[in-house]
């Protein structure tokens, strides 16, 4: 079986979210597999010059966009046994910044064509083209439109995996023509509500859609998930599924990640108090291994819950002797507050802003309780990683949260959890964390229990696997 995963970033090339975590570490477990997988995302000016002198020159070609034809160079690399390619064209992505740019649409409608456009030149015909996002949404699209019943192309199937249904590619429909290419005969495909919108399109034209959770999946029906694409999601139900992401345990391992201040397994859990002290150090609070530390590491916005935070953290902080460390960019006012509530709390709440995955680790490996209250979460990794690390994670039942969390009141679960959206039922959980670690012995198991769950991207691999064989046996 061949599967070409299509995506706009992946690690170690290019990233600004968890869809660079599983383009960077699923197609590595497809391969394991004997699956033949290969990634294509475009050359980004962004990817580091160490990581291009291993690349090489493949082929060139032109690419249909609309009314023009573009130049597309294919270079190859190899990153963890796997091939990708990268789809180089100056114009579109010689830029810093992967999003964000006033042409985003003519850009990834051109890497959507260029990556149907490059297999005949390759001599690599996948089986499946397995699409992510809004980025890769038109790859189904143009392939249905334009491929489908070409004889090189003929037989391709289409998987597109949503991470998150808040990004959907709304355009002008003054842009179907001109800059998409699409006959105004196709607009159903990609109009709804009145604009062009990409992911529906992927929803219309996929064979399989998938979603980052089941959970998730189910959620994304209901309007108040859906971001206004229920309609078409609750008519197109019969092909939506949800499969859990996993995370790479070879990075996340408190044994031997080098990040840490002191290793820990779950025989031996002394360096994790060691990991604690020297965090404290490092930002200034108060150096003790019995003060439970609560650690959140997040974007600043208000899709993670942190209204319920900022509704709820004075009582958490009045009511017990925890500390509070909170890592982070996103929204300007959720920087002020917790720079507020550090300077009221000094000594017990620290506030650190930007991207610094050293700085990430430590939390993760030295805090007791890890915070996740989101209002919505398709699968969401920090709580796979929270417990790899021994620290027991308190979230809202949403998304992959509740796929991947059980409340520890019977005595079985891996954590603490609240259903409804609500900052004194977030706070009621907290505090029963925070009583829970009160009792060392019983919290020494949970750790032991929260560390030997089996989040691995291999059990995820073995899921899309089913899915692909499936999609092949019946086409």
């Amino acid at each position: 079986m061949k599967v070409l995963y299509c995506t706009s970033e992946a690690m170690p090339f290019a990233a600004t979210g968890g869809l660079a975590e599983v383009a960077g570490s699923l197609p590595q477990e497809l391969r394991l597999r004997l699956i033949g997988c290969r990634v294509v995302m475009p050359l980004y000016e962004d990817i580091p010059q160490e990581l291009r002198d291993n690349m090489k020159f493949v082929t060139s070609l032109s690419v249909p966009v609309a009314w023009r034809r573009q130049y597309c160079g294919v270079f190859e690399t190899h990153s963890g046994g796997v091939i990708y390619y990268l789809i180089d064209n100056q114009y579109y992505f010689k830029r810093h910044g992967l999003y964000g740019h006033y042409d985003d649409a003519e850009r990834f409608a051109f890497f959507s064509r260029a990556v149907i456009e490059m297999l005949p030149y390759l001599d690599f015909k996948p089986d499946i083209i397995h699409c992510n996002d809004w980025q890769t949404a038109l790859v189904p699209v143009y392939y249905r439109l334009f491929y489908a019943n070409s004889d090189w192309f003929k037989g391709i199937r289409t998987v597109f995996t949503i991470h998150n249904i808040q990004y959907q590619g709304k355009y002008g429909k003054e842009l179907l023509e001109d800059v998409l290419g699409i006959p105004q005969s196709d607009l159903p495909i990609l109009e709804y509500s009145g604009c062009i919108n990409m992911l529906k399109g992927a929803v219309e034209c996929a064979n399989r859609v998938t979603t980052v959770s089941p959970t998730y999946a189910k959620e994304i029906l209901d309007p108040w998930y859906a971001y206004g694409l229920e309609g078409i999601l609750q008519q197109r139900s019969w092909k939506i599924s949800g499969i859990l992401n996993g995370i790479n345990v070879s990075i996340y391992n408190p044994a031997t990640d080098k990040n840490l201040y002191a290793p820990f397994t779950p025989d031996d859990l002394s360096g994790k108090a060691s990991n604690k002290l020297e965090l404290q150090k490092r930002l200034k609070l108060e150096q003790d291994a019995d003060i439970p530390i609560i650690g959140m590491v997040t974007r600043l916005v208000a899709q993670k819950g942190l209204d319920l935070v900022r509704e709820a953290l004075d009582n958490i902080m009045q009511n017990s002797d925890a500390q509070f460390v909170i890592l982070g960019s996103g929204d300007w006012d959720y920087k002020n507050y917790f720079r507020d509530m550090q300077a009221k709390y000094s000594g017990r709440i620290c506030a650190c802003f930007g991207f610094i995955p050293e700085l990430s680790h430590k939390i993760y490996a030295a805090s007791d309780i890890f915070l996740m209250p989101s209002k919505t979460e398709p699968c969401g990794l920090s709580q796979m990683i929270a417990l790899r690390y021994g620290t027991i994670p308190v979230v809202r039942e949403t998304g992959g949260l509740k796929d991947t969390i059980e409340d520890s009141g019977d005595g079985k679960g891996n954590g603490f959890t609240f259903k409804t959206y609500d900052s004194s039922d977030m706070y009621g959980a907290v505090m029963r964390a925070l009583n829970g670690y009160e009792n060392r012995e019983g919290w020494e198991v949970l750790i032991r229990r929260a560390m030997a769950c089996d989040f691995s991207w291999g059990r995820s691999a073995n899921e899309y696997i089913r899915l692909y064989r499936g999609l092949i046996k019946n086409s």
